[in-house]
């Protein structure tokens, strides 16, 4: 019986590996891949009882293999998994990458207006959150992200070595790590060259790999540090026109820093939850962001911002000011350090660079620049103005505080256009068989609401702890979603959530039966905005304000326009 006396659905509780990421992986090839060097070498005996190696390869990674030209990762994609090659040869492409049109580059595919207006026919459940219990439809369902890869090819490789740079890959060599740990997208495109076969790995067992093996968590921090160094040493311009050796060198005196909390998302909602009694909610948080680089000191490095947000501010009576803030790819610090190499003489920093949450750094030093990046440099970028180029100041600061500026599409309603219709929450309960999927309501300033509605954040930390994989990023365009059929109700993403936009909700069967388990336990599942995805117009939300009033928009946006990104 379900709570309550009511009658119910008896299913099986998932657990983590009960839908494996390949179906085709027998014990004949999990003892073959134990015999490979590479996994040979791994001490099996590290690895505690409830997961180890050998449940690992059978469960949370399977065998991928392709013909010449068949794409194994494509630039801009994003991925959730790291391949070990087993046999054959690859190729990835180096800057500035393939054409779009070599790629395939394509949009997502939706559903189509046929299959969008027979939804909108359908008469919608008569119970909420119902699912087919019975169906085994989650063992294919996470392969489906990997179809747009399997459906490019590239047809003349001769021709294609002949006019881009690229660099070989052979049997034991890893690729893809970047991706899978960083939940960033596809740096390079990876293609086949001759057949080939790959044990593709999901993020969750690259984690578990790099938790109880010293050799491997060396080998693909090491492999992370170098490929995402010089990935983003070659995105800036004034690295642009170094030649490969050169480049090499800079990259060799670069250091990686890490300033802030990695946890500032979970003391972050613990502050909205309950703020510490008698704290002071008018006290400035520039107070305690970690500083990068403090005013008054030696102009003798510049700052790359490789992950995260930072502030960059300045000392005005007995106070400091924001001047603007830096997201991914922005430097810090350049033309200071380019005075100092010109006058030949000490420059001092006149702003400071703070940590807003946790950020990634790329310190190059004087040094370098002076040596390789300065005598060719041609234009450089002035100090950051100390005017503050925002239409509403305090209404970003209010974004950078509460940290709305971590969303790649924030749900933002302008309250001066807002009728209170309810057509937005109503339009996206049709799309979702009569379930909505956020909450109009949520915090406010001036006459801007933030909704309660998942922004497919830019760093996704709900991600982080989910055991099976269920909530993942989209392949094409990154949109954050959950696998149902392998979400197993453990309700950590919502937990990591700062901003409460993931709800676990009890499921029902298709006649409105509750669904628990053998214990009598109600079955749950975790839920969030999808962004429509598969829906033609995009978020159905958007389309249905009749008033114009809603936005989904980014922190980039924001970054770069203030209000403006806002309204564009």
């Amino acid at each position: 019986m379900a709570p309550g006396g009511r009658p119910a659905a008896i299913v099986g509780r998932l657990a983590r590996w009960d839908v494996p990421f390949g179906a085709d992986m027998s014990d004949a090839i999990v003892d073959a891949l134990l015999e490979r060097p590479e996994i040979a070498a791994i001490r099996a005996d590290r690895f505690p009882a409830g997961v180890p190696l050998r449940g690992i390869l059978r469960n949370d990674a399977r065998i991928v293999t392709l013909s010449p030209g068949e794409i194994a990762v494509r630039e801009g994609d994003y991925g959730n998994s790291a391949f070990l090659i087993l046999d054959g040869d690859l190729r990835v492409v180096l800057p500035p990458g393939l054409p779009r049109e070599t790629l395939g580059r394509q949009t997502p595919r939706n559903a189509g207006w046929l299959a969008t207006l027979a939804r909108a026919l359908r008469p919608s459940p008569k119970f909420p959150e119902t699912r087919d219990v019975g169906a085994a439809a989650g063992a294919a369902a996470t392969a489906a992200d990997r179809d747009p890869r399997a459906l490019t090819f590239l047809q003349d490789i001769p021709a294609i070595l002949d006019r881009h740079r690229s660099v070989r890959l052979g049997a034991g060599e890893i690729f893809g790590e970047i991706a899978a740990l960083g939940r960033v997208p596809r740096s390079a495109t990876v293609f086949a060259e001759t057949p080939s076969r790959l044990l593709e790995i999901r993020w969750q067992g690259l984690r578990e790999l790099r938790r109880h093996d010293p050799g491997w968590r060396r080998m693909i921090d090491e492999r992370y540090r170098r490929n995402a160094l010089l990935n983003h040493l070659q995105a800036h311009a004034f690295f642009a026109s170094l030649d490969d050796a050169t480049l090499a060198s800079v990259a060799a005196a670069v250091r990686f820093r890490t300033y802030g909390d990695a946890d500032w998302h979970l003391q972050h909602r613990r502050g909205r939850d309950a703020p510490p009694a008698g704290a002071d909610h008018a006290a400035d948080p520039i107070d305690d962001e970690a500083v990068i680089a403090g005013e008054g000191g030696p102009a003798d490095s510049v700052y790359l911002i490789r992950s995260g947000f930072a502030r960059v501010s300045c000392i005005v009576g007995g106070g400091r000011r924001t001047v603007t803030y830096l997201g991914v790819g922005a430097q810090f610090g350049l033309a200071e350090a380019h005075t100092a190499w010109r006058a030949g003489g000490e420059v001092r920093l006149s702003q400071t660079l703070s940590a807003i949450g946790q950020v990634d750094v790329l310190r190059v030093p004087f040094r370098v620049l002076a040596e390789h990046v300065f005598p060719g440099l041609r234009e450089v970028p002035p100090p950051y103005a100390t005017q503050r180029r925002y239409e509403d100041d305090a209404f970003v600061d209010w974004l950078i505080d509460e940290r709305w500026i971590n969303g790649t599409q924030t749900m933002l309603i302008d309250l001066d256009r807002c009728v209170r219709c309810d057509d937005c929450v109503t339009a996206c309960a049709a799309t979702h068989d009569g379930n909505p999927r956020f909450v109009r309501h949520g915090p406010v300033s001036d006459h801007w609401m933030v909704a309660n509605a998942c922004m497919h954040c830019q760093d996704p930390v709900c991600m982080i702890g989910c055991p099976t994989g269920a909530i993942h990023r989209h392949e094409l365009g990154g949109v954050v979603v959950i696998n149902d059929d392998t979400c197993i109700g453990c309700g950590t993403c919502a937990a990591s959530c700062p901003y409460d936009n993931i709800r676990m909700v009890e499921i029902a069967d298709r006649s409105g039966t509750p669904v628990v388990d053998e214990a009598g336990k109600a079955v749950r599942k975790a839920t969030k905005c999808d962004l429509c995805v598969g829906q033609p117009g995009g978020p159905a939300c958007v389309r249905a304000c009749p008033q114009d009033a809603l936005r989904r928009t980014g922190g980039q946006a924001l970054l770069l326009h203030g209000v403006e990104g806002v309204r564009r």
